[in-house]
């Protein structure tokens, strides 16, 4: 069994798009990251980088200990090499899908800037004008690591009409089956923000953002 500890954000739908892919079972282990369950000092033990998603294998390759793995890329490596499938293990192949989610990580520029976002666009179009997939005529890691943050692209004050083979990949990748379950996985843990006071809104805000260093046990 895998436990995965997940918010749904475009890091956490990463994970779930790919476990999807893989058609692995999977256990949604809801972690609060607005109510600061990040910081909790269980969650400090598997993760202390304080950051979700975490993957806990119960069953890892060649038996032993359960595995714990953070940070969504590794995950996605992690089970991707586990089960052979979506990261391709030659040398070339291999750096092809690696350096990619460099493009499709948006999350500084989305917080930053909207010509940054639009710079990062582009370059996934002109990655995308002479291949299927942004690494190359196979569907990879790479591509579902870099989706969940695109679906957000009108907000994010982009035209996708601008990026004509951007747009290609981004109607086809979002038509998968097993990419529609993965964007699903959790959308029941969601809090409405128009639910929310004033106080909870400030709290939450202080919570995520500008965080400091967590001091070591004493």
């Amino acid at each position: 069994m895998l436990d995965v500890h997940f918010w749904p954000t475009p890091n956490g739908k990463k994970v779930t798009i790919l476990l999807e892919e893989l058609g692995l079972d999977y256990k949604i282990v809801p972690c609060n990251i607005g109510r600061g369950d990040q910081f909790k000092a269980d969650f400090l033990q598997i993760n202390p980088n304080h950051r979700m998603p975490v993957l806990i294998d119960h069953a890892p390759k060649g038996g032993g200990a359960p595995i714990s793995v953070f940070e969504s890329g590794a995950i996605m490596m992690y089970l991707a090499e586990k089960e052979g499938r979506f990261f391709p293990q030659d040398t070339r192949g291999k750096y092809e899908v690696t350096q990619c989610p460099e493009a499709g990580d948006l999350t500084y520029a989305i917080r930053r800037f909207t010509d940054e976002t639009n710079r990062l666009y582009g370059v996934m179009n002109n990655r995308l004008f002479d291949r299927r997939y942004l690494a190359g005529d196979e569907y990879t890691i790479a591509d579902m690591i870099s989706y969940p943050w695109t679906v957000g692209w009108e907000a994010q004050g982009q035209d996708i009409n601008e990026f004509k083979h951007f747009k290609r990949w981004f109607e086809e990748v979002g038509n998968r089956a097993a990419v529609m379950r993965g964007m699903e996985a959790g959308n029941n843990l969601r809090v409405d923000p128009s639910t929310l006071t004033a106080e909870q809104r400030a709290q939450m805000r202080k919570i995520m953002y500008n965080q400091r260093a967590i001091p070591a046990p004493a």
